[in-house]
């Protein structure tokens, strides 16, 4: 057996320890000869000796502690990281026994073996490590059974248990082979891989009509193959937007994008828009006519296009619609820069199977107003002719409007948007006012005011017995009576509000009266009516609101706009009690109305509580 020696806890060996007693002892025993007595007399008395031998063992255990020494003489290192790993020790390894002066620390393994002062971590990987290489030097068949013997045994399954959802116990102890939240492999069944393509093709078609095809099919298809053939279903691609897909439209593109996005168009034109119906290009500054060309040609079902907010369409690419695309309906070109000849031809050559057109009026867009005059366009029902108010105020249409009258007798929306018909004359004196006989929404807003008169109005409407709504929002020059004198009778929506501010030169609007005649002609058809900032007295507006409340179908109103006029309390109290179908109220900044009650009122229980409120 080894043996170590510690000295007031430190470990050192044992020929130190002795060496230090001994130098101890005789630097005591010279001290006690030499050192004077305390009484003057020359040697030591037997008291004195003893006292004298305990100050020197006291002065031997503290120099051998090492709590204090001298400057000249080594300090040795102390074994701090011996200390700390015994404390992390595995267990006893040594015996302990304690001397007169010193700590006998005894050994119970070999002087080869050294693990004793190890961690147990660092013991326990030693020795696993020190295991396997004995297995692997004794054979590779040890190892193999070493093993199977540490793999675990999966827990036998009981009758009627489902393998899809373990039970308590299995997810406790973990017995089993399989983890628990998953099934065996040959159960292993996702629910889209197991739900029919119909129905998965149906649930694709409600997210489609909410978000678009692109890019939530795109996305899609990528999950798994029974995706990805319910994604292909053509009946899925019959509308397609494709907007802020790829770039955004003020970055610059790179060749390389460029040819990515084309190769995109082309892979799904030719696998994708096999059945597409509408397709709509917005806020593309390259590679239109690229798009355009390619979905003409792989689309024969095409029948909308839109390409408003773009730049850079020409002439080959409404050709190409011209030449592929016989079933084209409707055209959308609202904003975009484009050529004028190259759509006028279009017109020309397919106009007579175009039904709604869309178009942002220009200094160049004179070409296509002379081929809707001249009946390039026959079936035509829907015009929509807008002005971009960025450029300021409004434009004046250079058309005459019995020669639009003649082109177009099919029409049945008409939509002037920050427009104003011009008074063009016409060399063809011949051309009589056949009006629009089919019309049924004429929409003349406008943001500030314009000079559309009773005449205007009349000129339009002439003929237009259908008529169902009628938008004059702007129109500062037309009045209550020249309303009147139009001869729809069943009309629906009146929007006559004056929505412009205060830096227009018509402000504030002049003075209105007779309003009544307009509700009493129109008393059992309006549903919604808009008298925002019109400036009728207040008896006239009692007058006008008595018309509609004592009306026989008075639950026939559904919206009225009554914000920045003379409405008074009692009338405004008999139109609540009388229209109950009544859903929405404006009432901002009417002055004759008590405070807290001059906001919108939404819904049957606002109005409800306002009613309350004016009693």
């Amino acid at each position: 057996m080894d043996q170590v020696v510690i000295g007031g806890g430190d470990s050192k060996p044992m020929d130190e320890g002795v060496g230090s007693a001994t130098s101890g002892a005789t630097s005591g025993a010279t001290s006690s000869t030499s050192g004077p007595s305390r009484g003057g007399e020359g040697g030591p008395t037997k008291p004195a000796a003893a006292a004298k031998r305990k100050s020197s063992e006291a002065a031997r255990r503290k120099s051998s502690t090492g709590v204090k020494r001298k400057s000249g003489t080594p300090v040795a290192a102390k074994p701090k990281k011996a200390r700390k790993k015994a404390r992390f020790g595995a267990g006893p390894g040594y015996t302990i026994q304690e001397g007169e002066d010193m700590l006998l620390l005894i050994s119970n393994t070999g002087h080869q073996d050294h693990l004793a002062w190890r961690p147990l971590k660092k013991k326990k990987k030693k020795m696993t490590t020190a295991a396997k290489k004995k297995t692997t030097s004794s054979g590779k068949g040890k190892l193999k059974t070493h093993a199977q013997r540490k793999k675990k045994k999966p827990a036998a399954t009981k009758p009627g248990v489902n393998l899809g959802a373990p039970t308590l116990r299995e997810r406790s102890n973990g017995v089993a082979e399989e983890s628990p939240l998953r099934a065996p492999k040959d159960l292993d069944h996702r629910w889209g891989q197991s739900l029919p393509e119909e129905v998965l093709v149906s649930i694709f078609q409600m997210i489609v009509v909410q978000d678009g095809a692109i890019p939530f099919l795109c996305r899609v298809s990528r999950v798994c193959r029974l995706w990805n053939t319910a994604a292909a279903s053509p009946g899925l691609w019959r509308s397609v937007s494709m907007g802020f897909c790829w770039i955004t439209p003020s970055k610059t593109q790179t060749p390389r994008t460029e040819e990515k996005i084309k190769n995109t168009i082309g892979w799904l034109a030719s696998d994708r828009f096999s059945q597409l119906k509408e397709f709509t290009l917005n806020h593309w500054k390259k590679n239109v006519d690229y798009a355009v060309k390619v979905v003409s040609q792989s689309c024969p079902q095409l029948a909308s296009l839109n390409l408003s907010y773009c730049t850079g369409v020409t002439g080959q690419a409404f050709l190409s619609l011209a030449e592929n695309s016989p079933s084209l309906q409707s055209i959308n070109m609202q904003y975009s820069e484009y050529q004028v000849e190259g759509l006028a031809q279009l017109l020309k050559t397919n106009g007579g199977k175009i039904r709604k057109f869309l178009f942002t009026h220009g200094s160049r867009n004179d070409m296509l107003l002379a081929s809707l005059s001249r009946g390039c366009c026959p079936d035509l029902e829907f015009l929509e002719i807008n002005w971009n108010v960025q450029k300021g105020g409004f434009c004046e249409l250079p058309i005459h409007i019995q020669a639009l009258q003649h082109g177009c007798p099919k029409l049945k929306t008409f939509r002037l948007l920050n427009v104003v018909l011009g008074r063009k004359t016409i060399r063809n004196a011949e051309v009589s006012a056949l009006g629009f006989p089919q019309l049924e929404e004429l929409c003349m807003a406008t943001s500030s005011s314009c000079p559309t008169s009773d005449r205007d109005l009349l000129d339009l409407l002439l003929a237009s017995p259908k008529l169902r709504v009628l938008d004059l929002r702007g129109c500062f020059y037309i009045s209550a009576p020249g309303l009147a004198a139009l001869p729809c009778e069943e009309l629906e929506c009146l929007f006559w509000g004056q929505y412009f501010n205060s830096k227009c030169n018509s402000w504030p609007p002049p003075a209105r009266k007779d309003l009544h005649k307009l509700t009493e002609k129109w008393s059992r058809s309006l549903r919604e009516l808009d008298l925002a900032n019109q400036l009728f007295s207040e008896e006239d507006l009692e007058l006008a609101l008595g018309h509609l409340a004592r009306a026989p179908d008075a639950d026939t109103l559904r919206s009225l706009n009554l914000s920045g006029t003379r409405i008074s309390a009692p009338a405004l109290r008999l139109i609540i009690q009388q229209s109950t179908a009544l859903s929405y109220l404006n009432v901002t900044s009417c002055r004759n109305l008590p405070r807290g009650q001059k906001r919108v009122h939404r819904g049957h229980e606002e109005i409800s509580q306002l009613l309350v409120a004016l009693q």
